[in-house]
Formats: C-alpha cells, sequence, structure tokens
C-alpha cells in the first residue's frame, strides 16, 4: 500500500461546513456535486481510501483551512447528478455512463486554530499551492512539505 497523498477540499460553510461532516452519522459523508473535470478526474482517479483533507471554508469573510478529515471510500459515480430536483443534476450523466464522481470522507479532527487564505499568502515556501495561485479548483492536491507546514501553522504538534 502507497503512502497516503494528501487534498485540500473547498466548500462554503453555509452548503456544507467541516461542523455538519462532524455531526453526521459516523462524521461521514459523500463529497458530491463536483462539475469541474480536472476535480472530477483527481475524485474518479487519484484519491484513494487513507488520502488525508484539509477542509476549507471558502466564500466566506476571512476563508481558511479549518480541519482534516480522511478519505474513507475512493471514488464511485456522483449519484445526485442523476436527480432532476437536485442543484447538481445534469443530464448528461447516467447511472449506464456517469459523467461525475464522489468519494466519502470522515470528520477526523478541527485545527487547533484555522489558517487563513491571507496567511497562506504570507509563506513563500507554499507558493505552488494551488489555492494560492487563482486556482478555482474545488478538489486540488497538496504537497507532503505543505500539508505538515499548514498543520505547523495550525498549531498541531508533529
Amino acid at each position: 500500500m502507497s503512502a497516503p497523498r494528501y487534498w485540500l477540499f473547498k466548500s462554503e460553510p453555509s452548503s456544507f461546513s467541516l461542523s455538519d461532516l462532524k455531526n453526521r452519522p459516523d462524521a461521514t459523508e459523500h463529497w458530491d456535486g463536483v462539475r469541474n473535470f480536472q476535480a472530477r478526474n483527481f475524485l474518479r482517479d487519484e484519491i484513494k481510501v487513507g488520502d488525508l483533507v484539509f477542509f476549507y471554508h471558502s466564500n466566506i469573510p476571512e476563508p481558511a483551512i479549518v480541519g482534516i478529515a480522511q478519505v474513507v471510500r475512493e471514488g464511485y459515480p456522483d449519484f445526485v447528478a442523476w436527480d432532476p430536483q437536485s442543484n447538481y443534476f445534469d443530464p448528461r450523466s447516467t447511472p449506464e455512463k456517469p459523467v461525475w464522481f464522489m468519494v466519502d470522507v470522515r470528520f477526523v479532527s478541527e485545527l487547533p486554530r484555522p489558517v487563513t487564505l491571507n496567511e497562506l499568502k504570507e509563506i513563500p515556501e507554499l507558493a505552488q499551492l494551488p489555492l494560492l495561485n487563482r486556482s478555482r479548483l474545488s478538489i486540488q492536491p497538496v504537497s507532503a512539505e505543505a500539508w505538515d507546514l499548514i498543520l505547523r501553522l495550525a498549531g498541531v504538534q508533529g
């Protein structure tokens, strides 16, 4: 088994927050509604069980990494795409030929303190983080070095 990889998943807390994840049964939920092909490819092809995820609250006055989750189910068809009542409905996607994928994540912990976007921008070692390069992707890879540095910024002791 290979070492876990690291990711950053963005969510608007008004839609789905870290607290929402924590309060789900078994603190686990599927990560649905991703409608970008590059992010879909990460979900479908690269994200594996055991990978760790920074939970990032976006579209708020002070966006920040607020917690950690772990992938507990690898990519599978995003069934909300098949529901005409869903905000994420896509008539191109069918059970026979799914277009969109999702993973299941489980709450691990809140960070001792959130690490804000503005703080991240001040750290030269994080300059290559997709989040800091105008990436609008809701699913982004994070290097092991960046992961460790962000944990230290959040007050997590190694």
